[in-house]
């Protein structure tokens, strides 16, 4: 199945509608409508001052016009003890499911690890829960054990996380040690 990239600078409002459809699906929140969803990601993006090459964008994979597959992949800048760089905040991997089973999860996050693999980011972050770390770490991805916080939060020296396992990819050298801010909300 072909996985399509969407620039979540300009992403349409039947794309949005489509994603927010999906996500709502995988994770209804009380008082969270697919209208509310929708505006949220049509407009969250509409202005990004950031590397033209490290844009945010969604991947997604379609079937009969309707989105099954979605990967998010937006650029964020973390504060390490090395200095600041901009990860890959891999995040929102769901697949509708009536399509599980066909890969189509592994598509889009192999699409969006495919900016760290040419150099676009130089790591992809995020958090997943205990159960899937393997999925993950077939993708060859692997679990960090840094202290992360938000400098601009309530609570800067919380974690801003809410899954129990933060993994990155690549698994390989160069990740920083020591405490990270990601300086804003998980992912």
């Amino acid at each position: 199945m072909k996985i399509e990239t969407l620039d979540r600078r300009t992403l349409s409002e039947d794309d949005a509608r489509a994603i927010a459809e999906l996500l709502l699906a995988i994770w209804p929140k009380a008082g969270r409508t697919v209208d509310s969803r929708t505006a949220e990601l049509v407009n969250q993006w509409k202005v990004y001052r950031g590397s033209e090459r490290q844009f945010p964008r969604s991947f997604v994979a379609r079937e009969g016009g309707r989105i099954i597959a979605h990967a998010s992949a937006d650029p964020r800048t973390i504060a390490t003890r090395n200095g600041e760089f901009t990860v890959l905040a891999l995040a929102r991997v769901c697949t509708a499911p009536e399509a599980r089973g066909r890969k189509l999860g592994q598509a889009v996050v192999r699409a969006a690890f495919g900016l760290v693999d040419d150099g676009t980011f130089p790591f992809a972050l995020f958090q997943t829960g205990v159960a899937v770390r393997p999925f993950y770490e077939r993708l060859g991805a692997v679990e960090v054990q840094n202290d992360f916080v938000n400098s601009l939060g309530d609570d800067p020296a919380a974690s801003p996380f809410w899954d129990k396992v933060i993994m990155r990819y690549p698994a390989g050298p160069g990740w920083p040690a020591g405490e990270i801010d990601v300086r804003g909300p998980g992912w």
